[in-house]
């Protein structure tokens, strides 16, 4: 890796490749799912619990799709870096699996997508270059595990805990993966690195405004308000690179000083770091309480 690009926290290819293989034999172990629907206190709560599974769902399809295109084209150039994001993928894809079954229980069922969802779907699927495609999804999937782990923290009813727990516990471990990967594209195109950056701080300043759209729909199932998601999504996005300072990513400082965030200030600060990739590498010694 480029003087510029090298980091003394990083973990190599095959070691992300070592722990997905082990990863991919697991699955097949997780326990089954509670035959019984989960219980919800109101309608108002069950509807709530739709529109919430039904953005990870769709989060979880698009993971899906772009890790395995990409895959394709990374082969080329690097197979083990192909097999990742293959295995990446079909993490993806058992969620997809498990979110379906999961709306199905719940009386629900996969819904199309809302008119803001629909419009920043389109707007990802145009990106052609892959820096712009690995950035965006790595900043979606921050957003994604950062609303599941404050979700985890206020619902209590243990089927609806168990589908949470595996995304948070999974996001924990693809957000970091997905960080390695952009290093290694733009080691690849360092020419692209400057707008990278830009593109950084626009899809930042986007993604904060999104509990706008996301909250009327499932708050009454997450019990998350507005201001503090938006709180939470600007930390850890902030927080996306404290590890790789050579990258020069730096968040927009006047949407943290709109918000009142301090940075390094989060409970949730690190969870999407290195250090929690490799806390999530072992699937099955993860603890609910600890996420």
């Amino acid at each position: 890796m480029s003087a510029e690009l090298r980091s003394p926290t990083a973990r190599d290819t095959a070691w992300w490749l070592g722990v997905l293989r082990r990863r991919a034999l697991k699955i097949a172990g997780e326990p089954p799912a509670p035959a019984e629907p989960p219980y919800f206190a109101s309608e108002q709560e069950r509807e709530a619990a739709v529109n919430f599974f039904n953005a990870a769902f769709r989060a979880e399809e698009s993971g899906l799709r772009e890790a395995h295109d990409l895959a394709d084209e990374v082969g080329a150039w690097d197979p083990a870096l192909a097999e990742v994001l293959r295995l990446y993928g079909n993490e993806e894809g058992w969620h997809r699996e498990l979110l379906e079954e999961f709306l199905a229980r719940i009386g629900g069922g996969v819904k199309p997508m809302g008119r803001v969802t629909r419009l920043l779907y389109r707007a990802y699927a145009r990106a052609e270059r892959m820096e712009t495609i690995v950035l965006t999804n790595l900043m979606f999937e921050t957003i994604g595990a950062t609303t599941y782990r404050m979700a985890l923290r206020n619902v209590r009813e243990p089927s609806v805990r168990r589908m949470l727990t595996i995304l948070t516990r999974d996001e924990s471990f693809h957000v970091p993966l997905n960080v390695h990967f952009l290093k290694l594209v733009l080691e690849r195109r360092p020419q692209a690195l400057g707008r990278a950056r830009r593109l950084y701080r626009l899809v930042f300043a986007g993604l904060v405004l999104l509990p706008l759209a996301s909250r009327p729909k499932a708050q009454a199932f997450d019990r998350i308000d507005k201001l503090p998601l938006a709180r939470a999504y600007a930390r850890e996005l902030a927080a996306l690179f404290d590890d790789h300072p050579e990258l020069g990513f730096e968040p927009p400082a006047f949407v943290l000083a709109l918000l009142g965030v301090k940075r390094g200030a989060s409970a949730f600060a690190g969870a999407t770091s290195l250090a929690a990739a490799e806390r999530a590498a072992d699937r099955e010694n993860v603890v609910v309480e600890e996420l």
